[in-house]
């Protein structure tokens, strides 16, 4: 049988509805809130809903040669060594990228200018990404970063230690098992969720009293990180200790992310709705469009639209020729695939057969492939994507980008059309202008309201896919660009930081 997205996360809703397990503690704190979003993934992969992602998997050898750098690091760049404290808390992306010549989190770097400008404080704690940092500065005293290795080492010694150590109660015991079998009578599958909530909870009790401690050294007014739902102790921490919270948003929000949806009635108790512990205080977002993205378990007051400032810089340059390219002349309009590991295999064949079928129409020199791999698949797909491989090497306009250059946002504002499945980044290609196809995968429901609009179409094969292509007029709704990424208002962040 197979699932769609939509049903995993219904089945998910009805289950804690039925055990308000949202609510239900276990050894001192709320383990179904830090497990569902990992139980998400659980499931997406055991159906094979979602293929796994295809990121290069790190070996024995590359494991025991970081080890000694994460040592180092938890030993000279320790977070908790100190007593300095600061205004502002930063918990950045671990993933960066090159940016005005320096590695760099998009999603987080413009706080450090503005707190600079209005003369607050700060420390920025960063954790690896593939088991290393990368930066090109050494001396990171000077840019007050520390590394947050110390933690995340401390945190598996003590999960290895003590798993299997943990007492549950019988009335716990015959809850989690209620909950496993139904599942596993669900999904048709083997799910063994002892040790996932044993492994979270091990994980939660540790980074708990460790960020508890940070912030007693650090005194912080307020903590702003990315990518909340990976970092629940964080959050948990603040709210004891009473210090604001606030998450810069990083990425695509829809009804089916499990990691800010939580429906009204699976939270509802005597028709009150109660708290989520483990939810920040705020967020950021890249525009109003995200404020209904989904429904938060905070006020619509606390999702504040403040831009997106990454976005917003370094599309200035390309904007323009995306202006240019509907209005003059061009012999190749250029389609743009935007892969993502999870649907990459999927995605690789429909680009393959678009090509191949309008090859075999005698049409291919009106054409340009550009294939952009996500960087998680850039040593892999070789591998992993045959047919891929077969278009790179049959048509000599197909090119696969498995690289940084040239950036994303000039294949934007040189393509005519773009297509994906739910990565963000398709939302940035609709403010270029790229008419824009989603493919009928799983988790297409992620983009089901811009389906619903007509601002996107959805394409269950190639075929389908060429017949848009080929029509002069494709009826796709006008939408508000900004409405998905307004303008960076600073004066918004500075008012947060003044309230």
């Amino acid at each position: 049988m197979t699932f769609t997205v939509k049903e995993i996360c219904q089945e998910i809703w009805n289950l804690e509805e039925k055990y308000e397990l949202n609510h239900k503690e276990i050894q001192g704190c709320y383990p179904w809130q830090l497990i569902r979003m990992y139980l998400y993934y659980e499931i997406t992969r055991k159906t094979n809903v979602f293929e796994s992602a295809q990121q290069s998997s790190l070996s024995l050898f590359d494991k025991i040669n970081s080890f000694l750098p994460f040592l180092k690091n938890s030993i000279l760049s320790n977070p908790l060594s100190g007593r300095e404290n600061v205004d502002v808390l930063i918990f950045d992306h671990p993933r960066k990228v090159i940016f005005e010549d320096e590695y760099q989190d998009i999603y987080s770097y413009f706080l450090k200018d503005t707190l600079n400008k209005i003369g607050k404080s700060f420390e920025t704690i960063e954790s690896p990404y593939l088991n290393q940092h990368f930066r090109n500065n050494e001396n990171i005293k000077e840019n007050n970063v520390k590394f947050n290795d110390r933690i995340l080492l401390g945190s598996f010694i003590h999960k290895t230690r003590n798993r299997g150590k943990l007492s549950f109660t019988e009335d716990e015991k015959q809850l989690i098992n209620a909950v496993k079998e139904e599942l596993e009578t669900d999904f048709k599958i083997e799910i063994d969720l002892f040790t996932i909530i044993e492994d979270h909870i091990l994980n939660f009790q540790y980074d708990y009293e460790k960020y508890i401690e940070l912030l007693q050294r650090k005194n912080p007014k307020v903590v702003f990180l990315v990518v909340a739902y990976e970092n629940k102790a964080l959050v948990a921490a603040c709210k004891k200790m009473n210090i604001e919270i606030i998450e810069l948003q990083h990425g695509t929000i829809s009804p089916y992310h499990l990691g800010y949806s939580y429906p009204e009635n699976t939270m509802k108790s005597n028709d009150e709705i109660k708290e989520i512990e483990y939810f920040p205080d705020k967020i950021l977002s890249f525009g109003d469009y995200w404020k209904n993205a989904c429904p938060f378990p905070i006020d619509s007051e606390n999702i504040i639209s403040m831009g997106f400032p990454y976005f917003e810089e370094n599309s200035k340059t390309y904007m323009k020729i995306a202006d240019k390219k509907d209005n003059e002349p061009n012999d190749q309009k250029q389609i743009l695939f935007i892969s993502q590991g999870v649907i990459g295999k999927y995605l690789s064949e429909l680009a393959y057969e678009t090509a191949s079928n309008i090859h075999e129409n005698n049409d291919s020199q009106n054409f340009k492939f550009i294939y952009k791999l996500h960087p998680g698949e850039y040593g892999t797909w070789k591998e992993n994507y045959d047919y891929l491989t077969k278009a790179n090497d049959e048509f000599d306009n197909f090119t696969v980008i498995d690289k940084s250059e040239p950036p994303l946002y000039e294949l934007f504002a040189k393509s005519h059309y773009q297509i994906g499945a739910f990565s963000t980044a398709i939302y940035e290609g609709l403010a270029f202008n790229c008419k824009t196809f989603i493919i009928d995968v799983p988790g297409v429901e992620y983009l089901d309201d811009l389906i619903d609009k007509d601002i996107v179409k959805k394409v269950k094969n190639s075929e389908e896919l060429i017949n848009y292509i080929n029509s002069e007029n494709i009826s796709i709704q006008e939408y508000d660009k900004d409405y998905f990424f307004k303008s960076f208002d600073e004066t918004i962040f500075k008012s947060i930081l003044s309230d």
